[in-house]
């Protein structure tokens, strides 16, 4: 895709882009919770699952008290599971309007992803019957795998670094004469994921009139939104859509084996290329491209980023499936484990917001995981399992009873 014929990163540009897409994607409720407010809003010393450590071990003895009231934007309900699908949208939509519908079907288009933007590409590709052509590393998850296929593209497999696919997509492009869109790192992306932006705020301000007690007391709308970063096109649309607004924009990392480069990126001045982690943020462990790091290095855009452990991330996960009944990702875990135990972060906004606190838009990405993936994260002994199923008292007694609910 031309850069030449991109439009210009802006709110106005974002704008367009919601236009374009909003009948091919769902628009993903807004959600709050108010166990989760009262968590976030009360110093981790003093949490009742939680007296004497923040869930690294490590003692909060000068606790922040922020007050926020949290808004979740859905986007694990989003088509194919994830907030991708805006973006491929858009893409596609825009090089069908600059090629021409026919030209396009004659080349088809290709792109490199391990799941949420192969399986995104591939269902816009289908919408407008594209063929696709879709690399992805042969560790890639079977059900992502599998949901590539089902929407009839091509998936070649290829190595795991980005060196091995890099050299397939050249191969395929060569072959086919397919257009790429990248996952991420393309004015088309961006725009398109900052779509999500847009929603949210305007949801959140509906939700506000019907019923204030929703937020914080004297606010009807949202003060900041913070979101996962990975490879940085959503992070950097949503900078992009609420550049004006008043709105502040954080971003949200995994920090296990180095995968929080944008926010070492941000302080040591300079882009970070490579990342090579195994965290439980699947979705997180891509390097930020070159264009999204051109926004959210701008002061005036992206207030800062901020990374949490990995088990932060498994007690922010085991919360919102528990307490908000929301079933999502580890990457979608992160924004929210950020707002409940960095301490940095919880410090800025009680100093920012003041006792009248704050409302934060949280952005849940993706829900694309399986049962079993998530119960191994949790995998309990077999007497705790026995415990949570009812089949063993309080005092280790076995039973077997018929108690209804």
């Amino acid at each position: 895709m031309d850069l030449s014929k991109c439009p210009p990163l802006t709110r106005v540009s974002v704008q367009e882009a919601h236009r374009r897409i909003e009948p091919y994607i769902h628009r993903t409720p807004v959600v709050t919770c108010q166990t989760i407010n009262t968590i976030a809003s009360t110093p981790q010393s003093e949490r009742s699952e939680n007296r004497s450590a923040t869930p690294n071990g490590t003692h909060a003895l000068s606790d922040a008290r922020p007050k926020v009231k949290l808004f979740f934007k859905c986007e694990n309900q989003q088509k194919i599971g994830a907030f991708k699908a805006r973006g491929a949208f858009h893409a596609l939509g825009r090089l069908i309007e600059e090629d021409g519908i026919d030209e396009v079907r004659r080349r088809g288009v290709c792109t490199h992803s391990s799941g949420n933007h192969a399986q995104a590409l591939a269902l816009a590709a289908k919408q407008f019957n594209v063929p696709a052509h879709i690399v992805m590393p042969s560790i890639s998850t079977p059900s992502k795998i599998a949901g590539t296929k089902s929407y009839g593209a091509n998936v070649i497999f290829s190595g795991s670094t980005s060196d091995e696919r890099e050299a397939v997509i050249q191969q395929v492009i060569k072959d086919t004469g397919a257009t790429l869109i990248p996952p991420y790192d393309h004015p088309n992306i961006i725009l398109g994921q900052g779509t999500q932006a847009l929603e949210l705020e305007q949801q959140v301000e509906d939700l506000l009139f019907r019923d204030s007690s929703l937020g914080v007391p004297g606010k009807q709308k949202l003060d900041a939104v913070i979101a996962p970063i990975g490879g940085g096109g959503m992070l950097s649309g949503i900078c992009t859509a609420l550049a004006g607004t008043g709105i502040i924009v954080f971003g949200a990392e995994p920090n296990f084996e180095g995968a929080n480069d944008a926010e070492m990126g941000l302080k040591q001045g300079t882009r970070i290329e490579k990342v090579k982690t195994l965290t439980i943020a699947d979705g997180l462990r891509t390097p930020v491209g070159e264009i999204p790091w051109s926004i959210i290095s701008d002061k005036t855009k992206l207030q800062g980023i901020y990374s949490v452990t990995e088990e932060q991330i498994k007690s922010a996960l085991r919360l919102v499936m528990e307490r908000a009944k929301l079933f999502i990702e580890p990457s979608a875990a992160v924004p929210l484990a950020v707002v409940l135990y960095n301490e940095d972060f919880r410090k800025l906004v009680e100093e920012q917001a003041g006792p009248g606190g704050w409302n934060v838009g949280v952005i849940l990405s993706g829900g694309n995981t399986t049962v079993e993936a998530i119960a191994k994260l949790f995998a309990a002994s077999e007497s705790s399992e026995e415990r949570a199923q009812g089949t063993v008292g309080i005092d280790g007694e076995r039973k077997a009873e018929n108690v209804a609910g």
